[in-house]
């Protein structure tokens, strides 16, 4: 074969070769465009802006009192029967003894004062009545909350026993002046108890509410911070996201207050924030 041919050949070979290599990742480009070109809007959890109670709190503990308590002290070679620890109503029978009947002088239940026999004597007993379907709670308020305490203040009380119960009171007292050893003023507070689940001498941890108030409100996770300022994603009627600047207050209950940049009914991405970008069409999913 002459030179002029082979050249010739090789030429032909190189480009068609070329057109093969082209045309295959031209190919392999629709089909990928075609494949993953239009994706599906991200699902994101929706919030709807509403109005929520807010307020500030003091924070304090106290030892649960009960609101009304007595004892009595009993020879057990008197008792004509047994005692019944139980609760029992106004009236009832405490202890029959030989020469008299204890009865209770308001309802309570009927229980023991742990102290020793070898305090009391081998033949004594302390027999307790205590009214404790509402507590009483004495607290140290710091005096820089002097302008804010006062009489009918909410009370949040949390007892260890019961993690996950809220125990609600109002404050029905405090005092005149301040205690000039410890800077703060002493409150009593009264909380309900109708269970009988928060027994006398109980650690409560307190919050006293002031300065409440209805405010708009969003989930604390639809925030996105960006050095001191912070946004969230409004949806608007077409399901495209917005980045909106918004001024927060309150944060209370993993839900802060919105001052500033949203109203009610706005709708707002709640979660799944990190896939986003402003002007991103999505796919709104509410809880």
């Amino acid at each position: 074969m002459k030179r002029s041919k082979k050249v010739t050949i090789g030429i032909i070979i190189f480009f068609i070769i070329i057109a093969t290599v082209i045309g295959g990742r031209t190919a392999m480009g629709v089909y990928f465009k075609k494949k993953f070109g239009k994706r599906p809007p991200p699902g994101v959890v929706v919030e709807i802006v509403s109005q929520k109670k807010f307020s500030k709190t003091i924070e304090s503990y106290c030892t649960a009192l009960s609101s009304k308590t007595t004892s009595f002290k009993i020879k057990k070679s008197e008792l004509l029967e047994p005692i019944r620890f139980q609760a029992i109503k106004k009236g009832e029978i405490i202890a029959k003894l030989q020469n008299k009947t204890i009865t209770a002088p308001f309802a309570g239940t009927v229980g023991t004062r742990g102290i020793s026999s070898s305090i009391l004597g081998t033949d004594s007993i302390i027999v307790t009545l205590d009214d404790s379907k509402k507590i009483l709670c004495d607290l140290q308020i710091p005096e820089v909350f002097a302008s804010v305490l006062k009489k009918n203040l909410k009370v949040s009380a949390k007892f260890l026993a019961y993690k996950n119960k809220i125990y609600k009171g109002i404050v029905i007292s405090h005092a005149s002046r301040v205690d000039a050893q410890t800077r703060s003023i002493l409150a009593r507070a009264q909380i309900g108890n109708e269970n009988l689940e928060i027994l006398p001498g109980s650690l409560l941890d307190i919050e006293v509410l002031y300065n409440e108030k209805d405010a708009l409100s969003v989930a604390d996770t639809s925030i996105i911070f960006e050095d001191k300022k912070k946004y969230v994603y409004k949806i608007l009627d077409n399901n495209k996201i917005k980045k909106t600047e918004v001024k927060t207050g309150i944060r209370k209950s993993g839900n802060l207050e919105i001052l500033e940049g949203l109203s009610v009914n706005d709708k707002i991405v709640k979660e799944g924030l990190a896939r986003l970008a402003d002007g991103m069409t999505i796919k709104p999913l509410i809880k």
